[in-house]
């Protein structure tokens, strides 16, 4: 039988994002306040240069059991967040760019048409 959580249900059933950030002495997980691990607010903090290095994104859900590694759907919504204009750091965009495999700001051209 497993042990109940001493963490109130009402406070697991969500969402969290964690940032696996480099940090000068090593990768470490950025040290966030629980009110902040929301994905609203993981976006806003990357959008807004929060984070100096961000390796990888972590997504979990303690009451429904799971975790999954969010990196490339948050990479593809920056991206689309850099494509309606935001400016992002360097290290933001090297992340987007690892995780889409897109290089971000080249036009790919379109073949014109023969008539």
């Amino acid at each position: 039988m497993a042990s109940p959580s001493i963490v109130p249900a009402d406070r697991l059933d969500r969402d969290m994002y964690l940032v696996l950030e480099d940090f000068s002495s090593g990768p470490a997980w950025r040290e966030t306040d629980e009110d902040r691990t929301d994905y609203r607010t993981l976006i806003s903090d990357l959008l807004t240069g929060q984070y100096e290095h961000p390796l990888r994104v972590v997504a979990f859900n303690p009451l429904e059991g799971w975790s999954r590694d969010a990196s490339e759907d948050v990479a593809k919504d920056l991206e689309q967040r850099v494509a309606e204009g935001f400016e992002v750091t360097e290290t933001v965009r090297e992340f987007i760019e690892r995780f889409t495999g897109r290089v971000l700001g080249v036009q790919l051209l379109l073949p014109l048409r023969q008539f």
